[in-house]
C-alpha cells in the first residue's frame, strides 16, 4: 500500500527525531505533526512505517557509530537480564529491535509472581530507582521501576526501564508482528541477535 505523502513526510521528520532526541515513536510523532504545522487530524505513520525511517535515517547519518553503540547497549542489558533472570525478563523497544542509539533506554519486560519481588532485588542490590507507570498489555496500568546504569563502553549511564507485568502475560509475548519480528525476545534470543551482529 503506497503511503500517503503527508504521512511520509511526518516519519521523516520522526525519525530524525528519534536518533537525535532519543524521543519514543508516539512522542516523536506528534513533534513531527506540530514542527511541520500540520494540524491534529493529519495522517500519522504506523510504527512500522516510523521503524523503517529510522532504519534508513540510521543508515545514511550513523553508520560509523550506531553499529558500537547498539551493541554496547545490548551487552548492558544481557548483564541485567541475567542479574533478574528469576523474573523471567525479555528485553523490547529500540534495543531490541536494532535501531537504538546511545540516547536510547533499555526496555525490559519482568514477569513475576509477586510484583514487589522487583522492587526487593533492587533493594537488595543497593540500586536507586524512580518508580512510574505506563498501560500493561490488557489495557492495565502497570508499574515501571526505571534506574540509571553504567554503561562502561560508552563512558556514561543508561536508564534501564523495568516494566513489570503478570506472569501470565508471559504466554501472548513472544507473538510476532504483522512483519514476522517478534516485539521482544529473552537472554537466549538477544545473546543469539549479538552473535548474528558480531558476524
Amino acid at each position: 500500500m503506497e503511503q500517503h505523502p503527508v504521512s511520509a513526510e511526518i516519519a521523516a521528520t520522526a525519525a530524525r527525531l528519534v536518533v537525535e532526541e532519543g524521543l519514543e515513536y508516539g512522542p516523536a510523532k506528534r513533534r513531527a505533526v506540530k514542527q511541520l504545522g500540520l494540524g491534529k487530524h493529519a495522517p500519522l505513520p504506523s510504527n512500522d512505517e516510523l521503524e523503517d525511517e529510522v532504519r534508513d535515517y540510521l543508515a545514511l547519518f550513523c553508520a560509523d557509530t550506531q553499529p558500537q553503540e547498539l551493541l554496547a547497549l545490548r551487552e548492558l542489558a544481557a548483564q541485567w537480564m541475567e542479574r533478574l533472570g528469576e523474573f523471567r525478563p525479555h528485553l523490547c523497544g529500540a534495543v531490541w529491535r536494532g535501531t537504538a542509539t546511545r540516547l536510547n533506554n533499555i526496555h525490559l519486560q519482568l514477569y513475576c509472581d509477586d510484583s514487589k519481588a522487583a522492587e526487593i532485588a533492587l533493594i537488595n542490590m543497593s540500586v536507586d530507582y524512580e518508580t512510574g507507570e505506563t498501560t500493561g498489555p490488557r489495557g492495565e496500568a502497570v508499574q515501571v521501576l526505571s534506574f540509571a546504569a553504567p554503561c562502561r563502553a560508552l563512558q556514561e549511564s543508561v536508564t534501564i526501564a523495568m516494566t513489570i507485568l503478570d506472569y501470565d502475560d508471559q504466554r501472548g509475548a513472544l507473538k510476532r508482528d504483522a512483519r514476522g519480528r517478534s516485539e521482544r525476545g529473552d537472554l537466549a534470543a538477544l545473546r543469539k541477535l549479538m552473535l548474528e551482529q558480531a558476524e
